[in-house]
C-alpha cells in the first residue's frame, strides 16, 4: 500500500506539470497577436518560467571595456603652495657669445652739484731788475732800478727791496759785474745775512761775482742785496755793456697759509 502511494503522488506531479504545460500554451495561443507586438517588452518563456518558478542561472561573463570618454574641462586654478627650500648652488656656467649691442638709451638726468675744488687761481710773483749807478753805497741796500720784469710790483725800485705777497717758497739769484775794487755782498732776509758773494778784483780786468739760494717766505718779509764792509768793497760795476742784475720768483705758494 506504500508502494502504491508513492506511485500516485509521482503520477499527479507528473499530471500537474503536463496541464501547466497545456495551460502555457494555450494562453500563448490565445495572445499570439497581442504577444507579437509586444515581442520586443516581454520574453513568453520568462512568463512560463516565473509562473514555473525556476532557479537562478549563473553570472554571465565581463564585457568589453567601453570606448574613452571625452575630456573634461580644466578644473579651477588651485591654491599657491609654500615655497620650496632652496638648492644647492650650480656649477657656472660657460660664458654665452657676446649679444647684438642694445639700442641707445635716452639722456640721463643732471646731477647733483659736486663740492667746491681748489681754486685756479695761479699765484705769481717775479722781478728781474739791473743797475743804473757804477759804484753803491756800503751796508744799505743796492738799488736796481732797470726794470726787466715787474709785472706784480712786488720789488720797489725806489728802496732796492722784494717784499713777499704770497706765502711761500722763493728762488734769489744775482750776478754782478766787478770792476776797479773787490767786492763782498750779501743777500739779506728781514735785517739777517742769508748768504756772502766775496770777489777779488784783478787789475785791468773785469770780473763776475754771483750767488743764488731757495728761501722760504712769510707775509711781509722783505729781501734785497747790500754791499758790506769799508769802501774798497763796494766794486759792483755796471755800464752801457756790462750789467749786474738781481732777480726773484716764487716756486710755490702756502695756500693754506693763506
Amino acid at each position: 500500500m506504500g508502494s502504491r502511494t508513492i506511485q500516485q503522488r509521482a503520477h499527479e506531479r507528473t499530471m500537474r506539470g503536463s496541464v501547466g504545460f497545456l495551460l502555457c500554451s494555450l494562453l500563448l495561443a490565445l495572445s499570439g497577436t497581442e504577444m507579437a507586438d509586444q515581442a520586443d517588452q516581454s520574453d513568453p518563456k520568462m512568463s512560463c518560467a516565473n509562473w514555473m518558478g525556476g532557479a537562478p542561472g549563473h553570472p554571465g561573463h565581463n564585457g568589453l571595456p567601453g570606448r574613452d570618454g571625452k575630456d573634461g574641462k580644466d578644473g579651477q586654478k588651485g591654491d599657491k603652495g609654500e615655497p620650496g627650500l632652496q638648492g644647492v648652488k650650480g656649477d657656472t656656467g660657460e660664458k654665452g657669445a657676446t649679444g647684438a649691442e642694445g639700442p641707445r638709451g635716452f639722456p640721463g638726468h643732471m646731477g647733483m652739484k659736486g663740492q667746491k675744488g681748489e681754486s685756479s687761481y695761479v699765484y705769481r710773483s717775479a722781478f728781474s731788475v739791473g743797475l743804473t749807478e757804477r759804484a753803491p753805497h756800503p751796508n744799505v741796500p743796492i738799488r736796481f732800478t732797470k726794470i726787466f720784469y715787474n709785472e706784480q710790483n712786488h720789488y720797489d725800485s725806489s728802496t732796492g727791496k722784494f717784499l713777499c705777497s704770497i706765502p711761500g717758497t722763493y728762488f734769489f739769484a744775482y750776478h754782478l759785474t766787478v770792476y776797479m775794487t773787490d767786492v763782498k755782498v750779501s743777500l739779506y732776509k728781514k735785517d739777517k745775512a742769508v748768504i756772502f758773494t766775496y770777489d777779488q778784483f784783478q787789475e785791468n780786468n773785469v770780473d763776475q761775482a754771483s750767488g743764488s739760494v731757495l728761501l722760504h717766505l712769510s707775509l711781509g718779509d722783505e729781501v734785497w742785496l747790500q754791499v758790506y764792509g769799508e769802501g774798497n768793497n763796494n766794486g759792483v760795476y755796471a755800464d752801457n755793456i756790462n750789467d749786474s742784475t738781481f732777480m726773484g720768483f716764487l716756486l710755490y705758494p702756502d695756500t693754506d697759509d693763506r
